[in-house]
């Protein structure tokens, strides 16, 4: 049968006639090398030109990375050699290698070396560690030399293709070839090597319209294919599928298989002639160069054929040796979260068919290979042959490990298997894109998913979605849909299907409609994914690796690169996961995290507890976090290891007890002022009081004691704010306490005179004369001139009209009051209702601004800066000699 070849064309750029193609090992760039003498580096992935030089004006015929150096190697038909940086386009060197046409150019993987091929019949070996010196030329070919190719599997070995229909095998440091093989009837163009350890196989292309497979051990050739109309120019084995690839002048490509030379499929993208192509070991990329143009296709899937049993035990192929690993034999090295693991690899022997995919049946017991439309199925210790088949698209386990499901190819039909024998068959009813295992037998159709039951074949339910996969929790109850743009978590009810169909009525035309309850729905595309109880572990298109439990995603990790679910281990409590070149890595997960949220998830509390006491320390802040966006934060308060978030979560939940001790711990400042802000919420005004005196608040307690009518706290918190320099706090207290003279003393003791002055002036006039004379001496440090125009009310009483009734009013208020009398001489009204003893701070303190009336009154003597407030914190803000003594008569003093 074919093979299941998926081709998808990923970038198309039309250009002038393409001669020479190579793809980046590490990044998505493909180099061009164009008949007008450019050479041109495409991002194939957003289809963006990112580099271009210009080598010559005459046709670049060969080009290639060598990225190690960061640098472009061209051959071109001015007969040089040229070498480019391809970060920042210098030319790093040019030389004249040949005296013809230059045809090819080889890289060598790991040595400095660059083979050159030429139309004057010579091959020539170049070093640049040795400033580009010939190190080596190699003399036998008739005709000109059109390409040159390093063997993979030994790099001091290479082979050439030449119009003297011969290809030679060669080995650096000899001067005359190994060997010749002979056979085409015309000019050979083109060459590679098989990139697989089983075969010493390599193919090649001629002018004869046919392509040869050669065994250059055996020195004879084992395969001619024929089919092309034209010269074939260009050939290659793909590095990861079992596939050789042949371009043409006819303007086709032809894809056969390796194995069978079986013609799988040709593509002709309308470009006129094919002229080369170029791959990439490690990646499904393909790259195909023709006259008007370049195309990048992908084919084939680029998940790795391999498959871990609940023990461990990992099975996986390249190309169709199979091998086998087990990852509970690691030792005793410690396993770092991310870090590749370095496995005791078994060969188990070569596979009949090239596998696509490998699974495991639920118990491990058997494991299935897929691949060129057929399976075989073999027992997992040592792949002794059980079942095969052929004509499949697909294979399926149930939840049963001895069923198992394959969908016709033909046909549309699908057929079950139970203990290796066919059961049953049918044809469903809506059509059969695609199976799913499971549970249930999921059947995809244009535009729906099916499920029917294995036993019976009837229809459970029938939805309106098209997915991409389907994975089952171990116990049945849980179903992840997986689309192109979401993923659906469903709850199967097994009981209401079996009362449904005992009850025929209830059974509707798509099936049982109570049998899924539809829980969540996530928009991201997961890759691959698999069920720890009620957890649904799974890689995401973003390449991040999370699990979704209860309505909630938690990110384990971060991945580098494109990974794919193999299984969780619940001994080794760590997910594994696998990539294309099947290097496994492990990221930590306890089982009894996960089993912990299960338990949330049913409300089963009685349950969790027993699972706490194995919680890792450094893992129950995570649970802590899924508990409250759960609701549950009294759980989270008792589980969570974070003393901040225990913190938040106490204040959240009002638990003032736990609360008061995390902040005396902590001794931060933020908390006793989250505290106070509960405290006051919950009209607990001595437990604010303490608060705000442990979080040294002092705008919070002037608040709390202006607003409570406490003059003695408001006394004592002006007392405190002047030693602690607080000294905005401290005139306001006095202010608020109508002790004005303990004000404009503060305001003296700041350096501030002039606002003293005029503070008296409006508030305390018998005290003008004293603070204008300390206004004086101050002034007359830095503005003498202006010191001695300030007048002095006792000298100038006339510039002062009114002083005699200010005074007045004075010595009537202080007679008819006590100091005070703007604040209630009320007893406090706040109490001590602290949670637990302890001794009074001798501090007081305050957490809101102050009051507007103040801040007024402060600036409107703030004549020497613009803040709305004296600043009295701070240094000294400005000198009044700078104020123009034609204005000091505005002062009225």
């Amino acid at each position: 049968m074919p093979i299941r070849l998926d081709v998808k064309r990923k970038f198309s750029s039309r250009s002038d006639r393409v001669k020479s193609l190579d793809l980046h090992p590490q990044e998505p760039w493909l180099l061009v090398s164009l008949f007008n003498g450019a050479v041109h580096i495409w991002d194939f992935d957003k289809s963006v030109l990112v580099k271009q030089f210009e080598v010559t004006t005459l046709p670049v015929r060969a080009a290639k990375f060598i990225s190690r150096k960061a640098w472009v190697v061209t051959g071109a038909d001015d007969m040089c050699v040229s070498v480019f940086n391809y970060n920042t386009l210098d030319k790093v060197h040019s030389f004249e290698a040949h005296t013809d046409y230059i045809r090819s150019v080889a890289v060598h993987p790991t040595q400095p070396y660059v083979l050159s091929s030429s139309d004057d019949m010579l091959i020539k070996l170049w070093d640049w560690d040795k400033k580009w010196q010939c190190s080596q030329v190699f003399e036998s070919h008739t005709h000109f030399v059109m390409q040159v190719v390093f063997n993979p599997k030994d790099n001091n070995i290479f082979a050439s293709v030449s119009l003297d229909c011969k290809i030679k095998v060669w080995q650096i440091g000899q001067p005359i070839p190994n060997f010749t093989l002979e056979g085409h009837e015309a000019g050979i163009n083109c060459l590679d090597f098989y990139h697989g350890g089983d075969k010493p196989y390599l193919v090649s292309g001629a002018d004869d319209k046919t392509v040869k497979i050669w065994d250059y051990q055996n020195k004879a050739c084992v395969q001619t294919l024929e089919g092309h109309a034209q010269n074939v120019s260009a050939v290659a084995f793909h590095p990861e599928l079992p596939i050789i690839i042949t371009g043409s002048e006819d303007g086709t490509v032809r894809v056969w298989h390796s194995s069978t030379y079986r013609l799988e499929t040709t593509l002709n993208y309308g470009l006129d002639r094919v002229w080369c192509m170029a791959h990439c070991k490690g990646s499904n990329n393909f790259a195909l160069g023709y006259d008007e143009g370049s195309v990048v296709i992908k084919l084939g899937r680029e998940e790795p054929a391999m498959s871990m049993d609940t023990s461990g035990k990992l099975i996986f192929a390249r190309h169709s040796e199979m091998q086998q690993a087990n990852l509970r034999n690691l030792g005793d090295v410690e396993i770092k979260d991310g870090e590749r693991l370095t496995l005791a690899v078994k060969d188990m022997g070569s596979c009949d068919i090239f596998p696509q995919t490998i699974q495991h049946n639920p118990n491990g017991r058997f494991v299935v290979m897929c691949g060129d439309g057929e399976y075989i199925i073999s027992t997992a210790m040592a792949l002794r042959s059980k079942a095969f088949g052929s004509g499949i698209q697909e294979f399926v386990w149930a939840a049963d490990s001895s069923e198992y499901a394959v969908r016709d190819m033909s046909f549309s039909k699908i057929k079950i298997f139970k203990n290796f024998k066919e059961k049953k068959s049918f044809s469903p009813q809506y059509g059969a894109e695609g199976i799913f295992g499971g549970n249930l037998l999921g059947v995809k159709s244009v535009n729906s998913l099916s499920f029917y039951s294995w036993d019976s074949l009837e229809l459970v339910r029938r939805i309106m979605v098209v997915p991409q996969k389907v994975y089952w929790s171990e116990n049945g109850e849980l179903c992840a849909i997986c689309t192109e743009e979401s993923f659906y978590i469903l709850r199967y009810d097994q009981s209401a299907v079996d009362t449904a169909f005992e009850n025929k009525d209830e059974i509707e035309e798509d099936g049982v409609e109570i049998a899924f309850d539809v829980l969540s729905e996530i928009p991201e595309v997961v890759r691959t994914g698999t069920w720890v109880g009620d957890c649904f572990i799974y890689s995401s298109s973003v390449n991040r690796l999370n699990y979704f439990v209860g309505g909630e995603i938690i990110t384990i990790a971060h991945l580098d690169r494109v990974m794919y679910i193999l299984g969780y281990l619940p001994k080794e409590n760590r997910v594994y996961l696998g990539d294309k070149d099947v290097n496994v890595v492990s990221y930590s997960l306890p089982l009894s995290v996960l089993e912990y949220q299960t338990c949330v998830m049913r409300e089963d509390f009685d349950a969790a507890d027993k699972y706490l006491p194995q919680i890792p320390m450094d893992q129950r802040t995570r649970v802590a976090h899924f508990l409250e966006k759960r609701g549950f934060k009294k759980q989270a308060l008792v589980v969570t290891t974070d003393p901040e978030h225990k913190f938040e979560i106490a204040v959240a939940v009002k638990d003032v007890a736990t609360a008061v001790k995390l902040a005396r711990e902590q001794e931060s400042e933020q908390h006793w002022k989250q505290l106070a802000d509960l405290a006051l919420s919950m009209s607990e005004l001595g437990l604010a009081k303490q608060c705000l005196v442990e979080a040294k608040d002092y705008s919070g307690l002037l608040l709390l004691a202006s607003s409570t009518g406490d003059r003695q706290a408001v006394a004592q918190l002006s007392k405190d704010a002047k030693e602690d320099g607080k000294n905005n706090i401290s005139f306001l207290g006095s202010y608020l306490l109508g002790d004005l003279d303990a004000c404009i003393d503060l305001l003296v003791a700041t350096g501030r005179p002039a606002e003293a002055a005029l503070f008296s002036r409006s508030h305390k006039p018998s005290r003008m004369s004293e603070l204008v004379a300390i206004w004086k001496e101050h002034l007359a440090k830095t503005n003498p001139k202006a010191a001695e125009s300030l007048a002095d009310p006792t000298d100038y009483p006339n510039l002062f009209p009114g002083l005699e009734e200010s005074l007045e009013m004075e010595r009537q208020r202080d007679a008819s009051r006590p100091a005070g009398v703007d604040l209630p001489s009320a007893a406090s009204s706040v109490t001590d209702q602290s949670i637990t003893p302890q001794a009074e701070t001798p501090a007081t303190i305050a957490a809101v601004a102050a009051p507007a009336a103040a801040a007024e009154s402060t600036a409107a003597v703030d004549d020497d800066d613009d803040d709305d407030d004296f600043d009295l914190d701070g240094e000294d803000l400005g000198d009044v000699g700078d104020v123009d003594i034609d204005d000091l008569e505005d002062f009225d003093m």
